[in-house]
């Protein structure tokens, strides 16, 4: 058994014995195109990143059925928190995120609807 294993270790050896592997390994990279498939990789973690900083990720309301609707709520009533509605789950936490980033707070709708400045 020692035998044949020497043999078989002698001819790898003979046919890599003349091979740069520096040249091979840096040709490998080069016909792979690494930088493409890094690239890849950094834009799936920046969007990884962007998911994680959505009001709906960072605030975690909750997330309920509402007749054919589901809602997602921040808050203890839809008068008081922050709500969103959708046709699916998706749908409901983007419209969240959008109230999140663009509703006021009850007390300024009030003012506004009584007609005095904000």
């Amino acid at each position: 058994m020692t035998d044949s294993y020497q043999a078989i270790y002698d001819a790898v050896r003979s046919r890599i014995g003349n091979a740069d592997i520096g040249s091979a390994v840096e040709r490998a990279m080069r016909d792979a195109n690494l930088s493409h498939y890094a690239e890849m990789v950094m834009r799936t973690a920046q969007e990884a990143a962007g998911e994680h900083m959505r009001p709906c990720a960072i605030h975690r309301p909750v997330l309920s059925a509402d007749g054919d609707m589901w809602c997602v709520l921040l808050g203890d009533n839809l008068q008081e928190g922050v709500a969103g509605f959708g046709k699916t789950p998706a749908e409901a936490m983007w419209e969240f995120d959008r109230a999140f980033l663009t509703q006021r707070t009850p007390t300024a709708v009030r003012t506004q609807m009584a007609g005095d400045t904000p």
